[in-house]
């Protein structure tokens, strides 16, 4: 699909806006400013970007544990996702979600989970408001490898394909379940497995190709909104950093000269290559949006630093009951 110059020059900026922001919030959480811990995208991010922007404004998602880059890829504002992940009331769901419990309704992000594939369902149930109520739009359903052989998600796609629902579902296939080489635990192209739900299954064997990522995901996205039904895309990419921020296990699961030749693709360098030597942006171009990014940023963290911690008053709102006796 041939996009205007303005469109992949955004591809690349939200590229560098996942990466910047999820470099600064492990460096944040190792200081102990963010509680708890902090799973980046870090490599990833070509995957994140292509399938975020292969969605109209009005579509959903829901993400994973991995998942600051999935609002980002869809356009949410920094300073809002920067002070979720501390727990300040300014964040997007008032500090309460944090870094693995975030969503932002603004873009669409319905949320999401540290529990594996637990958000799958969610993306179906939005789905099938979409076509109950005519709405046109198209949900996408992010999780990882790790994630291909729960329940969940094959109900899900069982009874998207029986509905006809407009959804996506979409495998981060970063090889590793926390330490666990998915070929030890899964059997086949979980891209094979669509056709037990008859849907189309896709593997997008580049992922660190934005724009393989977005042609496939596009594709997917066009084919639920005209009424087709769902689409199974897998994703070969990879996470650079460790599983989490800090981890810290006994044997090294991955070896060198696996990790040098996926560093070798990182997909913000290789995208930055074809849009100069496409002729899409000069050298000055692509360093004022690696300085514009930056500075984001920085503004972002200035956002977080300044907004207040939540009221305790504000401690039983917005959960499915109140405690025992009512708000305290």
């Amino acid at each position: 699909m041939t996009l205007a110059n303005d469109t992949l020059l955004e591809m690349q900026r939200r590229m560098l806006r996942i990466r910047l922001f999820d470099e600064r919030a492990s460096k944040m959480v190792k200081r102990g400013e963010i509680p708890g811990t902090v799973h980046t995208s870090i490599g990833q991010e070509a995957q994140v970007v292509g399938a975020c922007m292969a969605l109209a404004e009005g579509d959903t998602m829901t993400g994973n544990h991995r998942s600051h880059g999935h609002p980002i890829g869809k356009g949410a504002k920094l300073g809002p996702l920067m002070a979720e992940l501390v727990g300040k009331a300014w964040g997007v769901c008032g500090g309460k979600g944090g870094s693995m419990h975030l969503a932002d309704f603004k873009v669409g992000s319905l949320g999401e989970s540290g529990i594996v594939g637990s958000s799958i369902p969610i993306a179906t149930g939005a789905a099938l408001s979409s076509k109950v109520l005519n709405k046109k739009s198209v949900s996408l359903a992010f999780f990882g490898d790790g994630a291909a052989n729960q329940g969940c998600l094959y109900e899900a796609m069982n009874l998207s394909s029986v509905w006809g629902l407009p959804i996506v579902f979409l495998c981060e296939n970063n090889q590793y379940a926390l330490s666990t080489p998915a070929y030890t635990v899964t059997a086949g192209k979980i891209a094979d497995r669509a056709a037990g739900f008859n849907m189309p299954g896709v593997r997008v064997e580049d992922g660190q190709s934005v724009l393989a990522v977005y042609d496939a995901v596009r594709t997917a996205v066009d084919r639920a909104r005209s009424g087709k039904g769902p689409s199974l895309v897998e994703v070969m990419t990879y996470r650079f950093n460790e599983h989490s921020e800090g981890l810290r296990l006994a044997v090294d699961y991955r070896n060198a000269a696996e990790k040098e030749s996926w560093l070798k693709r990182d997909p913000i360098k290789l995208f930055r290559s074809y849009l100069s030597e496409n002729g899409v942006a000069d050298e000055a171009t692509l360093a004022d949006i690696e300085s514009e990014v930056a500075a984001e940023i920085e503004a972002a963290v200035q956002f977080a630093d300044e907004s207040p911690f939540p009221e305790l008053s504000v401690a039983y709102k917005d959960i499915y009951t109140e405690p025992l006796g009512g708000s305290q």
